[in-house]
């Protein structure tokens, strides 16, 4: 009888919208904010990959801009190790290269913005 209770429960989790709720109720908190007081150059992925899975792109976008560009070379990457594309690996290092700019970017607007304020 448990058994049926521990897979009945993910299931009512995620039908009624409550997966989600549980989700911005256990956010990691980063140790780097914790102990200097400043963002790490990965604070706001959390929130964004929670703004993508409610569907507002907008704020996702706006909290940490490198999450599509992640999910997309996770994709491509999986789909590159199943099926071996011809340029594959030169499309990964150019994601790669292009998701490290963007995170310095973003890191570098961060700061700058926070010493501002």
């Amino acid at each position: 009888m448990k058994l049926k209770l521990i897979l009945i429960s993910p299931i009512i989790l995620i039908s009624s919208n409550g997966f989600i709720d549980w989700l911005q109720n256990h956010l990691l908190t980063c140790p780097f904010k914790k102990f200097s007081g400043l963002d790490c150059p990965g604070c706001g992925l959390q929130r964004s990959i929670l703004a993508l899975m409610q569907g507002d792109l907008v704020s996702s976008f706006k909290l940490y801009p490198p999450t599509l560009l992640i999910i997309v070379l996770l994709m491509f990457t999986l789909l590159h190790l199943k099926f071996d594309f011809r340029m594959g690996a030169f499309f990964i290092k150019v994601l790669y290269i292009s998701i490290t700019f963007v995170i310095v970017i973003n890191y570098i607007y961060k700061i700058v913005n926070h010493q501002l304020i």
